[in-house]
């Protein structure tokens, strides 16, 4: 069970790590009202979405990895 459960850890903090430098900075959004033109006004909307699932996934895969680690750290 406990390597079951490492692995599952070791998994999901590569995804997070993924998830997380995939995500958009914060500062991209006042960039992007600055240049303005078509690409704010269409791409905005994609973006969004990619931005909301981006972070869905961020908040799913911590709680697992909080999960993981608690258990890692009550097997051992």
């Amino acid at each position: 069970m406990l390597t079951v459960a490492t692995i599952l850890l070791i998994l999901v903090s590569l995804a997070l790590i993924i998830v997380v430098v995939l995500q958009s900075g914060r500062s991209a959004g006042l960039s992007g009202a600055i240049t303005g033109g078509a690409e704010q006004l269409f791409g905005k909307q994609k973006a969004r979405g990619i931005d909301a699932l981006l972070s869905k996934l961020t908040v799913i895969l911590a709680v697992l990895f909080f999960i993981l680690t608690v258990l890692v750290a009550y097997f051992l």
